[in-house]
C-alpha cells in the first residue's frame, strides 16, 4: 500500500539533495493557470452572473443569490449537535488565547533628541476567509481564519464556502455546509457567501454583487483555489499557497507502531492527493506499521481516498540510519505538519527548522491540532514552511512606521543625507533637507 525509500549507508549517493529524494505530490498550481484564468476573469468582467454559472458548471447547484440568508446561519446554529457546539466553542476558546498571546505592540525606538520612529500594527482593513468545502466540509478552517482575524482587529470580515447540492435547511439546496453556517454564526460573521472554488478568490479580488472586494485573502483549498490564489497576488494579499495536506512522521524504536500508522491514516482521508510520510531508522517499526495500514486502513470509513493517498507517489516510508540523518530529511521536506514520536522527543524537535507545525511526542497527534490543540492549522505545504509561516494574528497585521524628526535632529543627519543622495545622483533628496536650513 506504501512504498518504501531506503536513504542508509549512503543509498542516497554522496551529499543527498533530500528535497529531490523525498516523497512529494505532483501539485503543479503553474499547470492550472489556464484553468482559472478565464474564470477568474469572468468574474472580473460579469460578477454574480459568471458564478452562478461556474457554481451550475462546478457544485451541480442552481441558486442566483449567492449570498447566504442572515436567518439560515440562525437556523443552522440552532439544529448543530450540542456536542459538536461543545466542541467548537472549546476550539474557539482555546484558539483565541493563543492568537491573543500573540499580539504584539507598537513599538517606539528614540534615537536622539527630537528623533523618533515608531512601528504601528494596523489590522488589515477587509478580509475574505475561503473554507473548502467540497470534499470534506471543513468547519475547523471557519475557526482557524476568523479568531486570528478578529483578534487581530479587522473590521471587515466576508467568508465563503462551496454551495452544496443537498437542501440543509428550509432556504433549500446551494448554501454551504451547515455546519459551516452554524459556525460561522458562532463566532458572529453575517457576511457568507455560497461560492467556492476559484471564483469565490476571484470575487474576492475585484468584488462582485453584494461582495465588496478585500484586501486580503486566507485560507486553504485545492490545486484551482490555490492557482487563483497566485494569479490574484497582486490585485490582492494572500496569506499562502495551502494545497493539500502533508503529515511527516520522524520516529525511531521507541514509537507505538498502532500511534504512527493511526496519523498517518488521519491526514491521507482529507484528500487523495494527501501526502503521509514516515521517515524513522528502525526496521522493525517500519514492518509494524506497514502491518497496522493493512488493518487500519481496511476498516475507515473513506477506504478508497485513504489508500490512494497512502499508495501515491507522494507518500512512502524512508528508511534513515539514525535519527540525526533523519532530522536532516524532514528538515528538507519541510512538512505542513511534522511529528516527532522518538526518545526525548522534545530534544529532537528543538532541531526542527522547517515545518508549518510540529508535534512533539506520542500524545500530540496531527488532529489535535486540526482542532483544539490552539495552534492554527492553515500552514504552508509543498515544502514552502521552509520560508512561510502559517495562519496567525500576524497574518492580518501590518506594519507602518511613523517618523518624527525635530529640527535638531534632522540637523545632526542632514550632511549625510544630502551626501548618500548625490552618491545615488538624486539630488533632489538632498534639495528637500537643504532647503529647510536655508541651503543653496
Amino acid at each position: 500500500m506504501i512504498r518504501r525509500i531506503d536513504l542508509r549507508d549512503g543509498a542516497a549517493g554522496a551529499a543527498p539533495d533530500y528535497r529531490t529524494l523525498v516523497p512529494r505530490a505532483d501539485f503543479d498550481v503553474e499547470a492550472a493557470l489556464h484553468v482559472v484564468r478565464p474564470i477568474c476573469d469572468d468574474v472580473r468582467d460579469r460578477g454574480v452572473d459568471a458564478i452562478v454559472e461556474y457554481s451550475a458548471k462546478f457544485d451541480g447547484v442552481t441558486r442566483s443569490d449567492i449570498t447566504v440568508p442572515r436567518e439560515a446561519l440562525r437556523e443552522a446554529l440552532a439544529h448543530l449537535d450540542p456536542r459538536v457546539r461543545a466542541g467548537l466553542e472549546e476550539s474557539v476558546r482555546r484558539l483565541r488565547a493563543t492568537c491573543e498571546a500573540e499580539l504584539e505592540a507598537d513599538t517606539v525606538t528614540h534615537l536622539g533628541p527630537g528623533a523618533r520612529v515608531t512601528q504601528r500594527l494596523v489590522p488589515v482593513d477587509r478580509v475574505g476567509l475561503y473554507v473548502p468545502g467540497g470534499v470534506a466540509p471543513l468547519v475547523s478552517s471557519v475557526l482557524m481564519n476568523v479568531v486570528p482575524a478578529q483578534v487581530a482587529g479587522v473590521g471587515s470580515i466576508a467568508l465563503a464556502s462551496s454551495p452544496q447540492k443537498a437542501p440543509f435547511s428550509s432556504y433549500g439546496s446551494g448554501l454551504p455546509h451547515p455546519t459551516i453556517l452554524a459556525a460561522c454564526e458562532l463566532l458572529g460573521i453575517e457576511e457568507v457567501y455560497a461560492v467556492g472554488g476559484a471564483q469565490a478568490i476571484a470575487m474576492f479580488a475585484y468584488g462582485a454583487g453584494p461582495c465588496r472586494r478585500v484586501d486580503l485573502v486566507t485560507g486553504p483549498g485545492n490545486i484551482y483555489t490555490v492557482s487563483a490564489k497566485r494569479l490574484l497576488k497582486g490585485v490582492v494579499g494572500i496569506d499562502s499557497e495551502a494545497g493539500p495536506t502533508e503529515i511527516a512522521i520522524l520516529a525511531d524504536d521507541t514509537a507505538d507502531a498502532a500511534f504512527v500508522a493511526a496519523d498517518l491514516v488521519s491526514q491521507a482521508e482529507h484528500d487523495p492527493m494527501a501526502a503521509s510520510v514516515l521517515v524513522t531508522d528502525s526496521t522493525r517499526l517500519a514492518e509494524e506499521v506497514e502491518a497496522e495500514l493493512d488493518k487500519q486502513v481496511a476498516v475507515t470509513r473513506h477506504v478508497e481516498r485513504v489508500r490512494t493517498a497512502l499508495g501515491g507517489q507522494q507518500s512512502g516510508i524512508v528508511l534513515v540510519d539514525d535519527v540525526p540523518q533523519g532530522l536532516e530529511v524532514v528538515n528538507a521536506y519541510a512538512a505542513e505538519h511534522t511529528e516527532i514520536q522518538t526518545a526525548d522527543a522534545a530534544a529532537v524537535a528543538a532541531k526542527v527548522r522547517n515545518a508549518g507545525a510540529v508535534f512533539v511526542g506520542p500524545w500530540t497527534p496531527v488532529s489535535l491540532g486540526d482542532y483544539c490543540a490552539g495552534s492554527n492549522h492553515v500552514l504552508p505545504t509543498a515544502g514552502c514552511a521552509c520560508h512561510s509561516s502559517g495562519l496567525s494574528v500576524r497574518s492580518f497585521v501590518r506594519s507602518v512606521h511613523v517618523v518624527e524628526y525635530s529640527r535638531d535632529a534632522l540637523a545632526e543627519v542632514a550632511d549625510h543625507v544630502v551626501t548618500l543622495a548625490d552618491a545615488e545622483d538624486l539630488p533632489g533628496h538632498g534639495a528637500a533637507v537643504n532647503v529647510r536650513f536655508g541651503r543653496p
